[in-house]
């Protein structure tokens, strides 16, 4: 089978090329150099493209994406444009003339980056007014926002003859299965049931998704791999269901997919997926590679953990259920057995009717956490306290729950006495290292801060932002 991806609508054969390069790469070989190289992380989006994909409906739209974090491998079958792909001929796209008209660049590095994300929103089907989302994952460091922020406000709806407009109302390309094992392999199975029999065959394989973490290795730290075995298309790991007991979300399903399906839903994910780095990344992210990573800052965990969040894991031994309060082992250890896959993660319902999520970070969007807390609580009809989940990230080696502090609140009332009793106790219930984001002072003040600020907003202001799932 002939690999191949789509560019600018014109195909491109991969035959004999490494799919083990960040797609970036593979585009600025071909003289596409409008599509900038400036952190190779996620963080700046001066590399950003478009994909064509198909949503949760069905229907085409334009996602973008961080070409830095995104295997060539993961390219094949794709459709996809840069930013020398969206001017019909002699005249600039409107997202470029807005630029234009409001000054929006100066030195113009972060500019294809910032065209490409605006491209996507001026292209949404539901966009009504300015999305400063739209942006969050592009930086500039000479223009200024105002007069890009200004450019996104100007823009109008596309006109009906708008040919990217029109190719939305076609089908999104439909990705095949990838198995290339000549040199680098390479593998993008269909079934989880190819996907566990070739990490059994082939234990030195790499498990990836979105790559927003695996990828950094790769462009900061050179690390090389034997091959990967790509998750994004296995369908098992696609499934978003809700039922009476559990909301359950497959390990592949991207986080602004999620965050599309739960608004208004869950609050605890209405804070913490604003908060998950930017558009761009939660494009491509996803909970399974957030939990596989085993980072004791990542930022799903603190959440998952207050929310008693259990997950669905199978090897071609078996299949088996653990709580995400039992995952973590140790410092980027998990329980996880050789060639074993995050298949869902579980949230039990009805939901706590109070929940929150907090993040300490140098910068309030897209930055790592100094600490994250994550927060729930049951209240009883005299207003006492049921149960109560208190879960941290950032102030151990796994993340973790309070447990002591947990078992004191019980039965107690939610009242100023029991917000002193608690934050008396955080401040000795963990023992936080100190690094360049925090000292361990400083996170230990943190801990009983933000659970005083929990209780402050639940006893002060409604106690959620939306109805929970019931």
């Amino acid at each position: 089978m002939t690999l191949s991806l789509t560019v600018n609508g014109k195909p491109i054969e991969l035959d004999g090329a490494d799919l083990h390069q960040p797609l970036l790469h593979f585009l600025r070989a071909r003289g596409l150099t409008g599509t900038k190289e400036g952190c190779a992380e996620g963080e700046c989006g001066a590399c950003a493209v478009v994909l064509l994909r198909k949503d949760a409906a069905g229907d085409a739209r334009y996602v973008p994406i961080n070409s830095c974090l995104l295997l060539l491998g993961s390219a094949v079958g794709q459709e996809l444009l840069t930013v020398e792909g969206v001017a019909r001929e002699d005249r600039l796209h409107p997202v470029q003339a807005a630029l234009v008209e409001s000054g929006g660049s100066q030195c113009g590095y972060c500019t294809p980056g910032f065209v490409m994300s605006m491209f996507a929103e001026y292209y949404r089907a539901d966009r009504d007014g300015y999305d400063p989302e739209a942006i969050s994952g592009n930086l500039c460091r000479c223009t200024g926002y105002r007069p890009i922020r200004d450019a996104a406000r100007a823009l109008g709806k596309p006109a009906a003859d708008d040919p990217h407009l029109k190719r939305l109302t076609g089908p999104a390309p439909v990705t095949a299965p990838v198995s290339k094992a000549d040199g680098k392999a390479f593998y993008r199975p269909a079934r989880l049931e190819e996907a566990l029999k070739l990490l059994s065959e082939q234990p030195g394989l790499t498990l990836i998704s979105g790559g927003t973490d695996v990828v950094v290795d790769i462009n900061q730290r050179n690390v090389s791999h034997t091959g990967f075995v790509s998750l994004e298309n296995v369908q098992e790991l696609q499934a978003f269901t809700l039922s009476a007991d559990e909301l359950c979300i497959g390990a592949a399903v991207t986080l602004s997919e999620i965050e599309r399906r739960v608004h208004g839903k869950l609050p605890m994910f209405e804070q913490l997926l604003p908060l998950f780095s930017s558009r761009l990344i939660r494009n491509r992210a996803t909970l399974g590679g957030n939990l596989g990573t085993a980072s004791p800052i990542g930022d799903s965990p603190p959440a998952l953990l207050a929310l008693d969040a259990e997950l669905r894991l199978q090897s071609v031994a078996g299949k088996r259920s653990v709580k995400v309060a039992d995952y973590f082992l140790g410092y980027r250890k998990t329980v996880l057995q050789p060639g074993e896959i995050i298949v869902a993660i579980a949230i039990p319902l009805p939901a706590p009717p109070v929940q929150r999520f907090y993040k300490v970070s140098k910068r309030v969007l897209d930055d790592i956490s100094t600490v994250a807390a994550g927060f729930s609580l049951r209240l009883d009809g005299s207003g006492k306290i049921r149960a109560a989940r208190l879960a941290y990230g950032g102030v151990a080696a796994t993340p973790m729950r309070a447990l002591d502090v947990e078992a004191m609140l019980a039965g107690k009332a939610w009242d100023s006495a029991a917000r002193d009793a608690a934050c008396k106790e955080l401040k000795s219930a963990f023992t936080p290292m100190t690094d360049h984001r925090g000292s361990a002072d400083y996170r230990r003040a943190m801990v009983s801060q933000l659970f005083a600020r929990f209780f402050h907003e639940t006893t002060t202001a409604p106690a959620q932002q939306a109805a929970p799932l019931a």
